[in-house]
């Protein structure tokens, strides 16, 4: 997927889109990736946008970013979480925090107008895990005699094997892959890499996968994962859209990416495996995530726990 930060820029008008060039220029000398300030100047120019409904009564907020008040942000808080979710206005509140903090680094202006705007309440959704007979079914619709289907056998078992994010397999390189000692080199979120193993299942579908993509019009690129016609990359959208589908094809119901990321922390853990460990595969740096992850399957360890040790039993 293509972040074009500049398009983005171009759709506000010139004071908005002055600012936001200067931010996102501070932002890169700050080693941002390009990912976090799509995000947050998405985060701004929606604001914009937004703003632009009022401008029959009050059209300063949308020439003018130092213009915008608490009412203003609270406004577009509300109209965040009717239209798309609680999380979703969360994760703008943040970026704009960013952007408004910035303005006030600059002196530009003296206070944030996020400075007393409380941040949404995220609900917490329990993510179902996916189990074994789920993700076979899912693999049973690859095809290994065309192109796609060896594709996303690989993809598939990369996201089982590993539980990597989907940005973090979708921006694989070919030279991320050290088929020889079965590791993969994962660029994560904030410029983090971590190496990890697959195993022999996984390293067969790559390779088979690798073989097959040697014979591609686009097998040139670095990029590891190539779309099925012309030479292009297959993004991280298109993963998501294949996933769509073969879950539809399996009968599998919701099926994307982090769903095997939970099962992943859900069967280390049933496995009484570390937990920092599990922190340094999966690339966490905040102790909040283990507890998040495969908490929908927090029960069922609990209940074998509790079989195991036989409390009360021995009276």
């Amino acid at each position: 997927m293509k972040f074009d930060a500049d398009r983005l820029i171009s759709r506000t008008p010139l004071l908005w889109a002055s600012f936001l060039r200067d931010w996102n220029r501070s932002l890169r000398a700050a080693d941002h990736p390009a990912t976090t300030r799509y995000n947050y100047l998405l985060a701004a120019t929606q604001l914009c946008g937004f703003l632009g409904t009022f401008d029959t009564v009050r059209g300063d907020g949308r020439r003018d970013p130092l213009a915008v008040t608490k009412a203003d942000i609270e406004r577009f808080q509300v109209w965040m979480i009717e239209t798309r979710s609680a999380s979703t206005a969360l994760n703008k509140h943040k970026s704009l925090q960013q952007f408004f903090s910035w303005l006030v680094a600059e002196e530009e202006l003296d206070v944030s107008p996020l400075a007393r705007v409380r941040q949404p309440r995220k609900r917490k959704k329990l993510i179902p895990i996916i189990n074994v007979d789920e993700t076979r079914k899912v693999l049973d619709t690859c095809d290994r005699r065309t192109f796609v289907g060896v594709r996303d056998e690989a993809i598939i078992r990369m996201f089982a094997n590993t539980g990597a994010r989907l940005s973090e397999v979708a921006d694989l390189q070919v030279d991320d892959l050290d088929m020889s000692l079965d590791t993969a080199l994962y660029h994560g979120k904030g410029g983090k890499d971590r190496k990890v193993r697959f195993g022999p299942k996984t390293g067969r579908a790559l390779g088979r996968y690798i073989r097959m993509r040697s014979q591609h019009r686009a097998a040139q690129l670095p990029c590891l994962w190539l779309a099925e016609k012309g030479a292009a990359h297959l993004s991280d959208n298109g993963i998501q859209m294949m996933l769509r589908r073969r879950g539809q094809m399996a009968g599998v119901e919701r099926l994307h990416a982090h769903r095997w990321r939970h099962t992943y922390a859900h069967e280390w853990k049933r496995a009484g495996g570390d937990t920092g460990d599990l922190m340094v595969v999966l690339g966490w740096s905040s102790d909040e995530m283990p507890r998040h992850y495969g908490a929908s399957a927090a029960a069922e360890r609990a209940q074998e726990t509790q079989a195991r040790l036989r409390i009360g039993e021995d009276v």
